[in-house]
């Protein structure tokens, strides 16, 4: 029996035998890098070990010094992917999941129902839950799995307007985002999440985030392929950083031979001339926007403690607004609306009296947009829940001075934008007769627009009651809460 074959132009076929013992040392030698001491028949003899999963390689050496042989396993084991897979830190639950980046490039939002699993070192995406596969007849889905060393997980706002959002980035570019509809669900699977991803890049040098370990059988030494380090989230690098790193891998990127037509050197200059964000600031190249600025700073850079934008809009809807029907109600052609607010953010000269601005629906649903743009609301966060307990209280002269109380704790532009807003629309109420709007409706409109909560923890109904009659309870007491300028 044949224990090896060669190809033809290294076999006799006359005598039918094999190479010489020294040239069989050369080929071994040249392929496994070790110098063998084994012939043929004792290779034949020694049993292959094979494990399930596993890709072995043994070379058996002996000394003949002894009359024994002495053998010395060295093997290389690579792990099958499903023996990786730790134990579930969170058992199965449908989220909403939606990718918006793979390898860093950008991919269209497309939200779908997900039933989730975290492992201790992945996160594992099935298209639905294996009881239900189960019931269906349906053969157990492979899931789609996310590698959770040197993650990045944080709440977002910014990448969907829906609420409870989380923000997953892996290491290798992928973005996801998960969310619920219940603030304790998301909250519950974020904290898990990151204490997961953070274990995995910083415990044990990072041999945690390996897919593949080399291991010796005769030894506990595992030697971990370099996969990934322990990565912390970094502070924002400065534009003098991020020029000065693109400058580094434009030098070391290429070599000058490749630059043919000297584009990498023209580059080069290019950047190196372009003047910083703050300079062309300073030069009134680059203005702040106006909408989606935070109020503080909206009013710090205008030196005012009301936004000028928002006087200008209250001021033109008591010249020639009061009167119209359904006003703050009815809504204006959003088209025009944004063609208002993108004149606004570039600080042009605005005139709303100008006859392009003629529908004063327009200049009221760019006066709602506003508010419900700013980051934190006209009621800042902090106060939301202080605004609900005082709503609870039966005793209207105590609710009064609850509200009076609240409203002068708050930041002085929000107090003096507040007074100035409720102070126009009570005089909106009294032109109730021809406008046709009333209290209860103007509530309707402004609470969910000037107050909601950081983050929707209980049944969002609930809430919007509670903002509309806070709205109204204001409106009603304004001149008790603000003074008598309040009419």
């Amino acid at each position: 029996m044949h224990i090896l074959s060669f190809p033809c132009d290294l076999y006799t076929s006359s005598k039918r035998h094999f190479l010489s013992l020294s040239l069989l040392k050369k080929v071994l030698s040249s392929f496994f890098g070790i110098r063998p001491r084994t012939s043929i028949t004792a290779m034949q003899k020694q049993p292959a070990m094979v494990l399930p999963g596993a890709v072995q390689m043994r070379i058996k050496s002996s000394q003949s010094s002894t009359g024994e042989r002495l053998s010395q396993t060295k093997s290389m084991v690579l792990p099958e992917p499903d023996t990786l897979q730790k134990p579930t830190i969170l058992k199965g639950e449908y989220l909403n999941k939606a990718k918006i980046a793979e390898g860093g490039k950008k991919l269209r939002k497309n939200w779908t129902s997900t039933w989730v699993v975290l492992c201790s070192n992945q996160l594992l995406f099935y298209k639905e839950s294996k009881q239900e596969a189960v019931a269906n007849l349906k053969p157990g889905g492979k899931p789609d799995g996310v590698d959770l060393c040197g993650a990045v997980i944080e709440w977002t706002t910014e990448k969907s307007s829906r609420k409870n959002v989380i923000q997953i980035t892996t290491s290798n570019g992928h973005e996801f985002l998960l969310q619920a509809d219940h603030f304790p669900t998301i909250s519950k699977w974020h904290d898990a999440i990151k204490k997961a991803a953070d274990s995995l890049s910083s415990g044990a040098g990072g041999q945690s985030c390996g897919r593949a370990a080399f291991h010796r059988s005769n030894s506990i030494e595992c030697l971990s392929r370099p996969t990934c380090e322990p990565t912390k989230l970094k502070p924002k690098e400065t534009k003098s950083e991020h020029r000065r790193s693109i400058m580094f891998k434009l030098n070391y990127s290429a070599s000058d031979s490749a630059d043919k037509n000297g584009v990498k050197n023209r580059l080069k200059k290019f950047i190196s001339r372009r003047p910083s964000m703050k300079t062309l600031q300073e030069k009134g190249l680059i203005k702040d926007r106006v909408f989606g600025c935070h109020l503080l700073t909206l009013c710090e850079r205008e030196r005012t403690t009301v936004p000028k934008f928002v006087k200008l809009c209250v001021e033109e809807v008591e010249k020639r607004g009061l009167e119209a029907d359904g006003i703050y109600r009815v809504s204006g052609n959003l088209a025009i609306i944004q063609k208002l607010r993108f004149l606004v953010d570039q600080e042009e000269e605005l005139n709303l009296g100008d006859s392009q601005w003629e529908d004063i629906h327009v200049i009221t649903g760019a006066l709602k947009m506003f508010f419900r743009e700013l980051p934190e609301p006209l009621f800042p966060f902090r106060f939301f829940d202080l605004f609900v307990e005082a709503i609870k209280i039966k005793e209207p002269t105590q609710k009064i001075q609850a509200f009076k109380k609240l409203i002068h704790q708050l930041p002085k532009p929000n107090h003096n934008t507040m007074k100035l807003l409720f102070q126009h629309l009570r005089r909106v109420l009294m032109k109730s007769k021809k406008n046709l709007m009333s209290t209860q409706g103007i509530s309707i409109v402004f609470g969910p627009t000037l107050m909601w909560p950081e983050f929707e923890s209980g049944n969002m109904e609930v809430n919007m009651v509670y903002q509309n009659q806070i709205v109204e309870s204001i409106l009603i007491e304004c001149v008790e809460i603000f003074g008598p300028d309040g009419m």
